[in-house]
């Protein structure tokens, strides 16, 4: 689930490394806390580019009743879900994957799974509505926006942000978005389009959705709305940078988002995590540091929990291109600071599960220490997903506060597929040393009693 924390609970997190597969013809039953957290997310399944066939669904999580939303109440919400679709059955598509060759370039645009003109919104005059966005594709940056409406952003992936207006948003890889549109007080017969067009491709592709009012007329004439210039990064960058967090807004808990200060906190370790596609053996791999993702026969939650050994790297810059179980083990409350670099000519979408991340800076070039000069440490947004754009960086800064073994992986599918992925494995200081079976329940949920079991654990 693309962003919901699973507190103090990895074994529900249902990636590779900490889930068996759910075989054809079974099924298997999450359960788990929906705890301190509020905001807009999606699910879809981690394997086999399973994906790309449509297996994407809206997750949405509201205040407490007690707790105030910092806008009026929307009259409707509205689950937005963009992404790239390729004509190729998703099969073939890994086959491809497999030998390495690379996903092509898409063949349209999808919005809520339906081609142009098929997704429709029913607005009501001048009534406000609350658009849930999120970008559920396989590798396209898109950007999104309503003819004639402006979009107030509120809040993104559980954290609620200074409200600004923006006439198009992009949004890359698996983030999400939040905004209120206001409804025009006369259609006058109107409809309007809904645009998701693709960023930084060759050639431009559109999703069209349709907003109708009660007296609208058919669909949508004219041109459509115009975005940004296809490969306009500084547009896109600019916009990041203009984001900021609600200090005085509170969301899963009824204090102030600012109450948190990020700022002042002392950074335990950094990480400088470079993205590449290098050749090992006779393939091409996505690595991190010049390490390609290898899984092994068994998730490694198994493998801590029954004591079974596992050899593992931590993604330090490799002297040679290899394949390794990547792991960087930290303790619980580690505060660190990672910072993306991408010396390829693509956008990179990163994503963490079982936390939320300070976006405290990105620019062009090389990071160095110097950079640091310019980072956001008062109210730069909390999030899950971030976006690290051609010959840049992107730094972060994250407390280990969810006892587990946490997936950091590329969201775009290929690179993800291809093995740019690593984990971190976080214990308390308390519990360093004690076998997985032993740890309280009060720092990490046991394991399920419906766990599923594979590889050498199998039988155990």
């Amino acid at each position: 689930m693309n962003g919901v924390q699973m507190r103090k609970n990895s074994w529900q997190d249902g990636v590779q490394e900490t889930n068996c597969p759910i075989l054809p013809g079974q099924n298997w039953t999450y359960s788990f806390q929906l705890k301190d957290q509020i905001g807009s997310f999606f699910y879809f399944p981690s394997l086999l580019l399973h994906k790309a066939a449509g297996g994407y669904g809206a997750i949405h999580l509201n205040n407490l009743p007690i707790i105030p939303i910092p806008f009026p109440q929307p009259y409707k919400d509205y689950a937005v879900l963009i992404g790239d679709w390729f004509n190729a059955d998703y099969r073939d598509l890994r086959a491809s994957l497999e030998n390495g060759v690379f996903l092509p370039h898409p063949d349209g645009i999808l919005i809520n799974g339906l081609g142009p003109n098929q997704a429709r919104f029913e607005f009501e005059p001048s009534a406000t509505y609350r658009l849930r966005i999120s970008n559920v594709g396989l590798k396209t940056s898109l950007n999104f926006r309503i003819e004639g409406h402006p979009m107030l952003l509120v809040e993104t992936e559980g954290s609620y942000l200074i409200q600004q207006y923006y006439d198009s948003l992009d949004i890359h890889v698996g983030q999400s978005y939040s905004v209120l549109v206001t409804a025009k007080n006369q259609a006058n017969g109107k409809s309007y389009y809904m645009v998701a067009s693709s960023r930084f491709t060759i050639l431009e592709h559109s999703g069209i959705g349709v907003i109708h009012y009660p007296d609208s007329a058919g669909d949508p004439v004219g041109p459509l709305p115009l975005g940004p210039g296809l490969s306009n990064y500084n547009f896109s960058i600019e916009q990041a940078r203009s984001m900021r967090w609600d200090l005085i807004a509170s969301a899963a808990r009824p204090n102030p988002q600012g109450s948190y200060h990020y700022g002042t906190i002392p950074i335990t370790r950094t990480l400088i995590l470079e993205n590449n596609v290098m050749v090992i053996g006779s393939k091409r791999r996505f690595t991190i540091n010049g390490i390609s993702f290898m899984h092994s026969d068994t998730p490694l939650k198994l493998l801590d929990y029954f004591q079974l050994n596992e050899e593992s790297k931590y993604a330090a810059a490799a002297a040679l291109p290899s394949s390794a179980t990547s792991i960087v083990d930290a303790f619980y409350r580690d505060f660190f600071h990672i910072v993306f670099q991408n010396p390829l000519l693509e956008v990179q979408s990163w994503h963490i599960d079982g936390y939320n991340f300070f976006v405290v800076g990105m620019g062009w070039g090389l990071w160095d220490e110097s950079k640091k000069a310019g980072y956001n440490i008062v109210d730069a947004v909390s999030r899950s997903t971030v976006q690290v754009y051609p010959l840049s960086w992107t730094a972060i800064l994250m407390e280990l506060d969810n006892i587990g073994t946490w997936n950091l992986r590329s969201q775009n599918a290929e690179n993800w597929y291809l093995g740019q992925e690593l984990y971190i494995r976080v214990k308390g200081v308390w519990n360093w040393l004690d076998e997985q079976s032993d740890i309280s329940a009060r720092d990490e949920a046991p394991i399920p009693d419906n766990v599923i079991k594979c590889g050498r654990a199998a039988d155990l």
